[in-house]
């Protein structure tokens, strides 16, 4: 017997629109990384906020002005300080609206930005349509010494990002020690080398192609590359900063097994995308699944009619062993008749109920991957898998 779902099924989280907070010291390359992703998006179309510290906005206008109604600009003050998580959400709901048109917002931090407040900020947003989409922090290669000296705090930043680009490559005379000292201070995320902040934007987020729009611009459609930026933008030179796997199963994963690697993704492990099935624990529904570094949310949704029920799985990481993790995901089918009753509990963690609550909510503790979960009142007690269960 299935289990029923415990959530009615939600929209579609593709309707869901990632918020990427980028943020790194002064004179990182914060703005020039924006500007490639405005002009490399593979027709997304971005909004970004900008969040200058002073009363000139300079940073703003170095972003393309041709944004328009898809910029928010917040000048002379630091955004953590000058407004709060339902302040953020006014600019949220403007840039997220379905008139916009919007994939992905970035939030441009200023300098002096506190990298964990704007996260919390994010993460508190009550705007159902947005879904957090990673820190990214950015920091100069060239002067990486002395940014530690004078802002010693750094360390702290990269222990918290999701994603760090070590920028200005090219100018740094110890490249590889910095990038080794860097992965040391980033706690498994993943680190990513540039020159002019030139990341592959799909590193970062989906990139919906040009024809796919119908009355609409991108900067993709407005921009025809040349010289250099058209052979990195179409020999896919860009792609070599990041591995990718692909994973397919017509047979459904057994929820406990994906949790368990999920709770041990490997270090330079940014995103993970796609769907799920769970089989008997769910024949209803698969889980859309977004993850960006240590954020994890599940959306479940009814399955297509009539098309094959696949679990289809995309990951997206540095450094990353795309074989080994093949291989653990293989380990995580189970072709069972039967759902023993507790066996989604550590998947429904991580989905959003119907109440709004948010397991990412700031002011929970963090998940602890060895406790079964939060207690709930609506459901037994966690058990063991059946198969670990002493005789």
């Amino acid at each position: 017997m299935s289990q029923p779902s415990r959530y009615p099924s939600p929209s579609r989280s593709a309707a869901q629109i990632p918020v990427v907070v980028l943020a790194g010291f002064l004179g990182s390359g914060k703005t020039t990384l924006l500007n490639h992703l405005l002009h490399r998006g593979g027709g997304s179309r971005i909004g970004a906020i900008v969040n200058d510290f002073g009363a000139v906005e300079i940073d703003a206008m170095a972003v393309a002005g041709a944004l328009g109604d898809s910029t928010v600009s917040l000048g002379n003050g630091c955004l953590c300080c000058a407004v709060d998580a339902s302040e953020l959400d006014v600019y949220l709901d403007r840039l997220t609206s379905p008139a916009a048109g919007i994939d992905v917002v970035v939030i441009e931090a200023s300098g002096l930005a506190e990298p964990q407040e704007l996260v919390r900020m994010v993460l508190a947003s009550e705007n159902p349509r947005v879904v957090y989409g990673g820190l990214v922090e950015v920091v100069d290669a060239a002067e990486f010494g002395d940014t530690r000296a004078r802002h010693p705090e750094i360390d702290r930043h990269l222990a918290l990002a999701d994603l760090v680009v070590v920028n200005k490559t090219d100018r740094a005379a110890d490249g590889e020690e910095v990038l080794g000292l860097v992965r040391s201070l980033a706690d498994g995320a993943a680190v990513v080398p540039a020159s002019y902040g030139r990341v592959d934007p799909e590193f970062l987020f989906d990139c919906r192609p040009s024809e796919e729009r119908v009355g609409q611009l991108s900067f993709d459609d407005l921009h025809v590359p040349d010289g250099d930026d058209a052979h990195d933008h179409h020999a896919g030179h860009l792609h070599a900063g990041y591995d990718s796997l692909s994973f397919v199963s017509d047979v459904p994963l057994d929820p406990r097994r994906l949790m368990r690697f999920l709770d041990s993704r490997p270090d330079g492990l940014y995103r993970i995308k796609g769907y799920v099935g769970f089989g008997p624990y769910d024949a209803r529904n698969r889980y859309a699944v977004h993850a960006v570094g240590r954020f994890l949310r599940f959306y479940p949704e009814p399955w297509p009619d009539g098309g094959p029920r696949l679990t289809q799985l995309v990951l997206i990481g540095s450094g990353i062993d795309a074989s080994a993790l093949g291989k653990e995901l293989e380990a995580c089918k189970q072709d069972a008749p039967h759902a023993d009753e507790h066996g989604m509990w550590g998947v429904l963690r991580y989905v959003r109920d119907p109440e709004g609550h948010d397991p990412e909510d700031p002011d929970l503790p963090d998940p602890d991957p060895a406790d079964p979960g939060l207690p709930d009142p609506d459901l037994p007690d966690p058990d063991p898998d059946p198969a670990e269960r002493p005789a």
